[in-house]
């Protein structure tokens, strides 16, 4: 089962602070520059979580703003300590880093941050002598400045961005740094001379980056633990230079295998080497390579018995001479994966559920290529047998569709995943706090990626959440996506169809205010527009039968809804409809449940005194259509209008009489007992035609819907009628002299129905 623990205190009060920056730890300057109250000193700890959490609502949660000045909250060293901030995507840009400048800043990680420019360069200077770790990873125009500012106004007609290369950027004064990433730098930088002056690095990412000549890295053979050549092609001068990094414990040399052609083959030579070599190696990553020579054993030559990581039976030969099992070793994409003795405790690969999840927490961060693929093969494992690590698969898709929240291919495989992972049979073990965080992704997903095959797995995964009660925190928000998927003019019907769906299920068992926000978003409009464009074509499907449910349920005891439906011609459409589409039973229940909600709205009702409607509801009392449900509702509406008494009847035809005679004739027509396709929250619409004597054929209708809900569902209805009070007002109606005796006789029936009931279910323990 499923633990819900709540989130810890500085969580909240994290949250809390960065959701309400003017009011908490600063005050605007000017309405618009931000600055941290004079008696406020936060310690690096408190500070450090501010700027990564800030980072993290920015990107994950589409409705956080950012605030432009939110830096420079952090701009003096006196009250603010910064030691160790992770930023990502667009959100940083170079005056963010110079408002940081005089932070002692020990670790900073800058990732996939395309609006940095060689001004942030110089900032980098400023953290120089303290700064241990720095990635730039994905920051491709921080290498680039504006060339002569302000004088090249004929260049920049050719080239309006007036930018050219910095090569004379080096990491000189850089003492300290031991960990630096480059990867997915643009072409053109001299690696060489801007790593030079760094003396004693230990671990080295040069993702993507190509070149030639390798020696460089052999200045650091005596300290250099870590080296990621991901996407180098490589070739045996390479291998030479690797070999020589004999301190190295993590060795990274894989590659998309789809990217592009690479000439450098991996052998069993090349592997040998690498054992032979690198005695400290921990980690090592070969994902993607073509095996040129056949490195493992033949399947009779296996050792047979339990699956084994003892280097001794490895099933690849040049790591028998292994003195160790690796920790980690990277297979995705090769033929390796699929052996039987992988002496390593974890591997990447695509082999099994393990290996698959193990390659997604490898690569997630900086290789969505590689991400979105392993994200494919998870979906396959959860569509096709059952997930057995499925919260850690819930937890990394998570992560993925966070990180990468623009990438199509992680967007689609990501959220195709999560259909699976949310179905019932893993609901269970699901905390509380762990669904809400899907959900927040999933509408992630949604806002941020339009694309037709993203917004049908979002919308097929919101289906297997409880609606509308587990979306309730994020209500606004989710109709307003959803409203906006229902645009007509998109032609994509499955979509459509699940929209709509969840647009009914989501106003369905609300409170009346939360009806009448949705209804201001444009919610009554929407439907009616979907259900115009299918009179059009003339088509009747769920999408129509739907939206007249969800009309249905909106309008339920929200008068502003249903003026709303009767303003946008609602009744002509109603009339198109039933003359279109006239042996459709379960759209004329819709459309009639809709009407009974207008008929209960006293100031509307007039709208609905014309000889076409009302001849329209007595037609309609004889209808077997869906039981008794559609006769059932034609009697409400006219039992509301004829509540408004004889001088109200405004019509010569049909007369009120002629009208009174064929409700009494259809509700003695209904069989008591009917099982009903309806659900009432409340009674109150029912109750107030009880006590009154201008209509009795109303009364009558009343009574007889209570004694029906009652009879056959006496344990959700008669509790609901004893707390509404309706014990006293069918008793004062017995005592009503222009009450019909078959009606007082109902109305007896229901008090004794209640009264068993509450004798029944009465606490006798003491």
């Amino acid at each position: 089962m499923a633990s819900d623990t709540p989130e810890s205190l500085m969580t909240l009060c994290t949250d809390f602070c960065l959701r309400n920056l003017d009011g908490t730890l600063g005050y605007l300057l000017d309405k618009e520059s931000l600055r941290l109250h004079p008696d406020i000193f936060l310690p690096s700890e408190i500070c450090d979580r501010l700027v990564n959490e800030y980072v993290e609502l920015v990107n994950a949660a589409c409705t956080f703003e950012p605030h432009e000045s939110f830096f420079s909250l952090f701009s003096d060293p006196r009250s603010t300590r910064l030691t160790r901030i992770h930023l990502r995507e667009d959100l940083v840009q170079d005056q963010d880093l110079e408002a940081i400048h005089k932070q002692d800043l020990v670790e900073l990680y800058l990732t996939n941050c395309e609006k940095l420019s060689a001004k942030s360069l110089q900032t980098l200077r400023s953290f120089s002598h303290t700064l241990v770790s720095l990635s730039l990873f994905g920051c491709a125009n921080i290498f680039y400045e504006e060339e002569n500012p302000g004088g090249c106004e004929d260049e920049c007609l050719v080239n309006p961005t007036c930018q050219v290369l910095v090569k004379d950027f080096t990491f000189e004064g850089f003492s300290r740094l031991r960990f630096l990433n480059l990867g997915r730098m643009i072409d053109g930088v001299p690696v060489e001379s801007l790593l030079r002056p760094l003396s004693s690095l230990a671990a080295l990412d040069l993702s993507g980056i190509q070149t030639s000549d390798a020696a460089f890295l052999t200045q650091w053979k005596d300290s250099l633990v870590s080296l990621v050549l991901y996407n180098m092609d490589l070739s045996d001068d390479h291998i030479r230079v690797i070999v020589q990094l004999h301190k190295l414990r993590h060795l990274d040399i894989s590659r998309d295998r789809l990217s592009s052609y690479y000439k450098f083959k991996l052998t069993r030579k090349v592997l040998s080497l690498f054992v032979q070599k690198l005695g400290n190696l921990m980690s090592l990553d070969i994902s993607g390579h073509m095996i040129l020579e056949n490195c493992s054993i033949s399947k009779m030559d296996e050792e047979a018995g339990q699956t084994s990581i003892e280097p001794s039976k490895s099933s690849i030969t040049p790591f028998r001479a292994l003195k160790r099992p690796l920790q980690f070793l990277g297979l995705f994409e090769t033929s390796l994966c699929r052996l039987k003795h992988i002496p390593a405790y974890k591997v990447s690969g695509d082999k099994n559920e393990e290996q698959v999840l193990n390659a997604i927490e490898a690569y997630t961060e900086h290789r969505p290529e590689i991400t979105s693929r392993a994200i494919n093969l998870l979906f396959d494992i959860a569509r096709i047998e059952r997930c057995n690590q499925f919260l850690r698969a819930l937890k990394l898709v998570i992560t993925a569709l966070k990180c990468h929240k623009y990438d199509k291919n992680i967007q689609v495989t990501g959220s195709a995943a999560l259909f699976y992972l949310t179905n019932s049979e893993y609901r269970s073990e699901q905390s509380v706090r762990l669904r809400r965080q899907i959900i927040q992704v999933v509408l992630n997903g949604m806002e941020s990626y339009q694309e037709v095959t993203v917004q049908r797995n979002c919308c097929l995964t919101l289906c297997n959440f409880s609606i509308p009660e587990e979306l309730e925190f994020q209500y606004r928000r989710v109709n307003e996506l959803l409203l906006s998927i229902l645009n007509p003019t998109r032609q994509d019907e499955s979509i459509q169809r699940i929209a709509v769906h969840l647009c009914n299920a989501l106003v369905c068992q609300v409170d009346n205010d939360h009806k009448e926000a949705v209804g201001k978003m444009g919610f009554v409009v929407t439907m009616l527009k979907l259900i115009q464009k299918k009179l059009l074509d003339k088509i009747c499907d769920q999408v129509m039968e739907f939206s007249w449910s969800a009309l249905w349920n909106i309008t339920d005891e929200t008068p502003d809804n249903c003026e709303m439906f009767l303003s946008y011609n609602g009744m002509k459409l109603f009339l198109d409809c039933l003359k279109e589409f006239p042996e459709k039973q379960e759209l004329h229940r819709n459309m009639l449940g809709l009407l009974g909600n207008v008929a209960e709205v006293k100031e509307l009702r007039p709208q609905l005194m014309t000889s076409q409607f009302i001849g329209v509801f007595s037609n309609l009392l004889e209808s077997k259509a869906d039981g008794i449900e559609v006769s059932y509702n034609a009697c409400g509406v006219l039992s509301h209008i004829m509540f408004d008494g004889p001088e109200a009847w405004g019509v010569c035809e049909p007369q009120r009489a002629e009208v009174e005679e064929r409700m009494w004739a259809a509700i003695q027509s209904w069989d008591i007992n009917s099982r009903r396709n309806i659900n009432y929250r409340s009674f109150e619409p029912i109750l107030r035609l009880l006590p009154q004597g201008i209509s009795p054929v109303s009364q009558h209708w009343a009574t007889w819907a209570l004694y029906n809900l009652v009879s056959v569902y006496p344990d959700k209805y008669c509790p609901l009628l004893i707390k509404e009070g309706g014990m006293p007002l069918l008793r004062d109606m017995i005592k009503m002299a222009t009450a019909r005796q078959e009606t007082k006789e109902m109305a007896r029936k229901v008090i004794e129905h209640c009264s068993n009931f509450k004798e029944e279910n009465m606490d006798t323990s003491r």
